[in-house]
């Protein structure tokens, strides 16, 4: 009945529910066994579920199914949840919960009230819908339509069009519990809390959205490590009571005026002189400080050229957390990516239907494939230390200010100089760095293939070992016994 591949596990009293809604339906639509509803949906990423649903081009209907009596305030909360969620659709919307142990129909009034509901008139609204949907429902839910980035939408961003996930609502539930517990206990230090994550987990989202709520109070700064983007200019100037400040690796920081809490983004990106300035800045407000920031466990320890991860962690107090759930990147480009870095990690894929590889002889050949990716819609990401890219015709950008965005396919280069040494790590040779004189380009290449969301393409110049050892990814099951 849910349409499913595989059968779900349903305990029985979630039977006996779904019987007894059924049967009342039934009593008063004569129509009522030709109905179709869309059972137990999961919205992707989110995790939040839904017992009924039923959309068509007009509106949505949700019926939550209760088998015990639950109190009114219960059930209000999880019906204005689900109007917060149900929102993306952008239809009209209709929510009732059925308590059938003591067989009482509720619904979410216009104004966000509970009242008393009979069966006729639910019967009513499902026969005025028409021509419902009848495809998969996961469709309707693209995660692109609540879970942004603030530097590629900053507009929903501020118009707070977007969700967090569970695991992002409890780790923002703790830090401000942590938060709370430690306001006017100056004597405790000062109150440093971080979260780390593989890129796509949602880093960057969860930093603004906790800074967004910490400004309600009084006047924080966020202190961004990394390129000085227009989006963070459009932030800036239309969140007055959040100040950012653009720092490069060499600068120091200069900052006008106190504030009531500190954010860092791109934390690792920090050297020890600008954490302990920062540090200073925290002791002397007595602001908290929440930092993100990568650990980069998949690169070799020698590409890891700064150490802001565990200079970060080694605060005396730190406290930590780690997102594990990935918004943008999905499993399948995750473990491409992470195979890349490290051929010997042992986390293979038997395929990866959204991944290609070309290989060029010559530059002209590098560009003639570069040129067909982006006309497919491919956003190539460059690193300067490769060279310029000349005569293209597509959307490109330069690694350092795609920091922190999303593209749905991405495209990068591979030149003759990248290596796998004895370990697997994927490694550039000792002492050639990009024009920054800092980051590493094997760092450069891993952040730069994690801004892909469907799509990654690789070009590998000229580099037969590197290109052969990555068709053994892609093509491991094709490999074995050779």
């Amino acid at each position: 009945m849910s349409k499913r591949k595989n059968y779900m596990k349903i305990k029985e009293w979630e039977l006996d529910g779904l019987r007894a809604f059924c049967g009342k339906l039934d009593g008063v639509m004569e129509d009522a066994p030709g109905l179709n509803f869309y059972y137990s949906f999961v919205m992707p990423k989110l995790g939040k579920e839904f017992d009924l649903l039923r959309v068509s081009e007009e509106y949505v209907v949700n019926v939550e199914l209760k088998s015990g009596n639950v109190s009114d305030e219960t059930i209000q909360k999880q019906l204005l949840q689900n109007r917060y969620y149900l929102a993306t659709l952008g239809k009209g919307m209709y929510f009732y919960t059925y308590v059938s142990g003591v067989d009482r129909l509720v619904r979410l009034s216009n104004s966000g009230r509970l009242v008393e509901a009979d069966w006729e008139e639910l019967a009513r609204v499902l026969e005025r819908q028409r021509d419902c949907y009848r495809g998969h429902i996961e469709e309707l839910f693209k995660e692109d339509k609540y879970l942004i980035s603030p530097l590629t939408d900053p507009g929903r961003f501020l118009r707070q069009e977007y969700f967090l996930t569970f695991q992002q609502k409890d780790i923002k539930k703790q830090i401000l519990k942590r938060l709370k517990q430690n306001e006017g206990q100056k004597e405790q230090g000062i109150s440093v809390q971080g979260f780390t994550g593989f890129p796509g987990t949602g880093k960057t989202i969860l930093l603004y959205d906790i800074a967004m709520q910490l400004s309600r109070r009084d006047k924080v700064c966020v202190f961004h490590f990394g390129s000085h983007t227009k989006e963070l200019e459009q932030l800036n100037e239309r969140l007055k009571r959040i100040d950012f400040y653009y720092y490069e690796n060499t600068e120091r920081l200069s900052v006008q005026r106190q504030y009531s809490a500190i954010f860092v983004d791109e934390g690792h990106k920090m050297d020890e002189v600008t954490l302990d300035d920062i540090l200073m800045l925290a002791d002397r407000w007595s602001a908290p400080m929440i930092i993100s920031y990568d650990r980069e466990d998949c690169l070799s320890p020698d590409e890891r050229r700064m150490i802001g991860a565990d200079l970060i962690e080694a605060i005396p107090g730190f406290v930590g957390y780690r997102l594990t759930n990935r918004i943008r990147l999905n499993n399948e480009l995750s473990t491409f990516i992470r195979c890349v870095m490290c051929v010997a990690s042992g986390n293979h894929r038997s395929e990866y239907p959204s991944v290609s590889l070309a290989y060029a002889t010559n530059s002209e050949e590098t560009r003639k494939l570069l040129h067909n990716f982006e006309k497919e819609g491919y956003i190539y990401i460059w690193d300067a230390a490769l060279g310029e890219p000349r005569d293209m015709c597509g959307e490109r950008i330069e690694v350092s200010e795609a920091t922190c965005k999303e593209y749905a396919k991405v495209v990068m280069l591979i030149n003759g100089s990248f290596a796998y040494d004895e370990q697997g790590y994927l490694r550039y040779p000792v002492g050639v760095e990009n024009e920054r004189g800092q980051e590493s380009i094997v760092r450069n290449l891993f952040h730069g293939l994690s801004r892909a969301k469907e799509n990654i393409a690789i070009v590998v110049e000229n580099n037969e070992p590197v290109f052969d050892r990555l068709l053994g990814i892609v093509q491991r099951d094709t490999n074995k016994g050779r």
